[in-house]
């Protein structure tokens, strides 16, 4: 028998209560959201206060501004998010639905919809309020990481997102009967935790090499070399982690047991890693224009 650990017995929901016949719960998963955007927030709040981690000593905006561009970033997450799972991974689901598009309660939230639209926003808003965009940011790449790994935990307490079948001692049993269709394997199948492996990468590892390249190499006074570090730690990170994560339902058929969105041979890759590329080019250019302005 292969050895596995089995799924740990925790409930998706932290706490619910009945309200006039309504079932009312907070789910780890909105919990992190919270958390993270609190995380995030405060994480930036704190560099814009130290003036001399910045260009010419100078933040590139007020504190208090960042609480607007607060409510700006929370429409892109959720708009983008949401957005970018409908085209991304279901659209002619939807298109026949359209709908459900607006019932993000029912699950459904892509990390680069949500990505690209904070990206939008922070771009409108340091438009609109004259702040320089590379500096921007790097002030808003600096939370994300947090954020990243709480949402990957709540993924695996909610026992989604989880990795292809594995013989490897951490494998676990996750529950469900979509998770236990393991072709070929008798018994419990175990499977990698591809959300806790992406939590440690994306999350903890990525989070602490920001904090190191802010406090301890002034990062932030070369606009864009923290922004590019994240997105090309990132897009690294999912493009890695991807291998081990097993691929949405519809994309796997019987000549495509792997759930590859373009592939050749035995080859191929999937929708995450095909979206990641982008942010890891994108990161590599920014690390690029920001070594070659501080040379100038």
């Amino acid at each position: 028998m292969t050895a596995l650990i089995p799924f740990p017995d925790i409930s998706p929901e932290l706490f619910s209560f009945e309200l006039f016949g309504l079932h009312v719960a907070l789910r780890w998963y909105a919990l992190a959201y919270i958390v993270g955007i609190l995380l995030a927030w405060l994480a930036t709040r704190t560099a814009l206060k130290r003036a001399a981690l910045w260009p010419g000593n100078q933040p590139p905006m007020a504190p208090a501004q960042l609480e607007d561009l607060l409510t700006w970033s929370i429409l892109g997450v959720i708009l983008g998010g949401r957005l970018g799972y409908v085209l991304f991974y279901r659209p002619a689901y939807f298109l026949e639905n359209p709908a459900e598009i607006p019932m993000v309660w029912q699950g459904g939230m892509a990390f680069h919809g949500g990505f690209l639209g904070v990206v939008l926003a922070a771009w409108l808003f340091a438009r609109k309020h004259n702040i320089p965009k590379l500096s921007m940011a790097d002030a808003v790449a600096i939370g994300v990481p947090w954020g990243l790994m709480l949402g990957r935990i709540a993924n695996f307490i909610n026992a989604e997102l989880w990795g292809r079948p594995t013989d490897l001692p951490w494998g676990v049993a996750f529950p469900g009967q979509a998770a236990q269709d393991c072709p070929g394997i008798v018994g419990l199948c175990a499977r990698h935790p591809s959300q806790l492996y992406e939590a440690a990468l994306e999350g903890l590892i990525l989070g602490l090499l920001l904090v190191w390249l802010v406090w301890r190499r002034g990062g932030l006074k070369t606009p864009g070399l923290v922004s590019g570090v994240f997105f090309a730690g990132y897009g690294a990170a999912r493009f890695f982690v991807e291998f081990f994560r097993q691929a949405d339902t519809q994309f796997i058929t019987p000549d495509n047991p792997m759930g590859h969105v373009i592939h050749w041979g035995g080859w191929g890759l999937s929708m995450g890693q095909l979206l990641s590329l982008p942010m890891l080019l994108l990161g590599l250019g920014l690390i690029a224009l920001s070594r070659r302005s501080r040379a100038a």
